[in-house]
């Protein structure tokens, strides 16, 4: 089963109250209507993570996904890219890190 992860870090300005507040109103809403998706969870980031000093990340994002190429399609839809829009207002966009796993 695919989980996706999504490591990213606020704009300059933008205060985790605000993200947080979009994130329980307008982003879990939408993905729990998505049949696809399994878990979605996003969490804060306390503390400095080890190995990367000065990457900045403050959230990731565990996305437990049936199908990946489904998820794609989801996003893709009006909703969905309207929804991705909204989140890159939020987001440092060019220090996400992206990436797909699967569980063993």
């Amino acid at each position: 089963m695919p989980v996706i992860f999504l490591i990213s870090t606020l704009k300059p300005g933008i205060s985790k109250e605000t993200y947080e507040k979009w994130v329980q109103e307008r982003d879990y809403p939408f993905v729990a209507r998505l049949p696809n998706v399994t878990s979605y969870k996003v969490h804060r980031i306390e503390t400095e993570i080890q190995g990367a000093p000065g990457a900045g990340w403050t959230y990731i994002e565990r996305i437990e996904v049936k199908d990946r190429a489904q998820h794609e399609r989801d996003l893709s839809t009006p909703e969905g890219m309207a929804l991705r829009e909204e989140l890159y207002t939020y987001l440092d966009r060019p220090k996400n890190v992206y990436f797909v796993s699967d569980i063993v």
